[in-house]
């Protein structure tokens, strides 16, 4: 039987371990702080919860425009605001509450897979033994294979060194039981958009400080436009081309000062700046893993580091920060080391999501490829003002796009601006993976009316390659 031991239980961990267990692998996973990891402790799924109750708020914000009122104690009309309150130590209980649950669920999965699971924090001892530090000691484990599934956690400047109370990292937030008066928030990346557009959602007096033009540098350009106007036109502050220098506590709140001299004063400062692979102090140079200059794990498309019999996935790689990418990474490894069918990873098929409001869903080719000449295609993008479902909902803002090979029509990659966005751009998906032409795209049918309805009507646009120009 083939010893398999993985270091880390985030998602690329524990997708691992029951893909190793399935293959008849006797499978040890070492987690230092918890099965699930980060992911479901401490970021993606408190956020998204956290995001959830956000949402919930921007519907009833936006119910008076469908025509709903909301009657005072006296007869006399109320707004939506003056009625409804965030009570934030609630939301932030419920929040770490079910991220508890998931790891509890995801660790009785683990154990009726026959998944050992250790708590402690392992480290190669070459490449055929692991050794964790436990409460009880340490303890070795001998191995056939080894997946380092590590991740990230939080960087930090310098100057603006996280408290747990005012000045704090994403992973800090849940322990607030009040709304910020006014929040700093540090970095426009997916992150701190998220977060922003959260709290400004929740009531908070928001400024977002950006070093670009605008918010998402890293996304659809059309798609940060939008966002970044539907943001500001709701109030929320963006300081554009603007980098902080220090965060410091003075008295109750905080005082952020930028490198051009600016200072900020705010009740709290989230720094957003990026994360940091946790990849230090775990014998893997001394195992023969190659690393790249910011500490990320090098791995090749079936996760395989440069030495052999030690597989690394998830965000201490580097490929792909999300967690759908690592918990892939995370089977094929094992598909690859117990020599079952495998795939490489190909990253133009993966969607992702920014959890905004609106949301941004992406998939396969991007407007900076087909700007920046890395691959020809075609282009049409549909406002959905247009869309009947659309009108009906109040929802005013957003795009579908979709991209094609000129010659052939394939879909090879799309955008959704939205409310459920996430949830909009699986059709695309399957569009890009399967390599299905925006022809047979469009010849399939949608509900009428609905928001699906517009990535039909995009695909018509792109018959044969051709380009219809889009009416407003």
């Amino acid at each position: 039987m083939t010893r398999v031991v993985i270091i880390g239980g985030g998602p690329a961990g524990y997708e691992a371990a029951l893909v190793g267990s399935q293959l008849g692998g006797e499978v040890t996973l070492i987690e230092d702080a918890g099965v699930g990891g980060a992911a479901v402790l401490t970021d993606c799924v408190p956020s998204k919860t956290l995001i959830a109750t956000a949402e919930v708020m921007t519907i009833i914000q936006g119910s008076e425009e469908l025509g709903l009122r909301v009657g005072g104690a006296d007869g006399d009309p109320a707004t939506i605001d003056s009625l409804v309150s965030v009570d934030l130590a609630a939301v932030n209980s419920r929040v770490l509450g079910l991220a508890a649950k998931q790891s509890s669920d995801i660790t009785e999965r683990l154990a009726r897979e026959h998944v050992d699971v250790v708590r402690g924090r392992g480290r190669l001892d070459g490449t055929r033994r692991v050794v964790a530090e436990t409460a009880e000691g340490e303890r070795s484990f001998e191995a056939d294979a080894i997946l380092v599934a590590t991740g990230t956690h939080p960087r930090r400047l310098p100057d603006a060194q996280p408290d747990g109370e005012r000045i704090l990292t994403w992973q800090q937030l849940y322990h607030l039981e009040e709304l910020p008066e006014r929040l700093v928030v540090v970095g426009s990346g997916v992150t701190g958009a998220e977060f922003a557009s959260a709290y400004h959602a929740l009531g908070v007096d928001v400024v977002l400080v950006s070093s670009r033009d605008q918010v998402l540098p890293g996304e659809d350009p059309d798609a940060a436009r939008v966002l970044q106007e539907v943001l500001e036109r709701r109030g929320m502050t963006i300081m554009a081309r603007s980098r902080a220098a220090a965060a410091r506590r003075v008295g109750d709140g905080v005082e952020v000062e930028l490198t051009d001299g600016r200072v900020i004063e705010a009740s709290h400062v989230l720094m957003a700046v990026g994360s940091i692979p946790n990849t230090t102090d775990m014998g893997l140079e001394e195992a023969g893993v190659a690393l790249t200059d910011s500490g990320h794990i090098t791995v090749d498309k079936v996760s395989r580091t440069s030495a052999r019999g030690v597989y690394a996935a998830g965000d201490c790689t580097g490929v792909l920060p999300l967690a759908s990418v690592a918990a892939m990474q995370g089977r094929i490894a094992m598909w690859h080391t117990l020599g079952d069918a495998v795939a490489p990873l190909d990253l133009n098929t993966v969607a992702a999501n920014v959890f905004t409001a609106p949301e941004i869903a992406t998939v396969g080719v991007s407007q900076q490829d087909v700007d920046g000449g890395v691959l020809d295609a075609k282009a049409v993008t549909l406002p959905l003002r247009g869309n009947a479902r659309a009108k009906m909902q109040g929802i005013e803002d957003g795009f579908v796009k979709i991209f094609c090979l000129p010659r052939t029509g394939i879909i090879v990659g799309g955008v959704v601006v939205a409310p459920s966005a996430s949830e909009l751009i699986h059709p695309l998906s399957l569009a890009v993976a399967e390599r299905i032409t925006v022809d047979e795209f469009a010849g399939d049918f949608t509900v009428y009316p609905s928001l699906s309805g517009s990535l039909a009507e995009a695909a018509r646009r792109l018959h044969r390659g051709a380009i219809t120009p889009v009416v407003d």
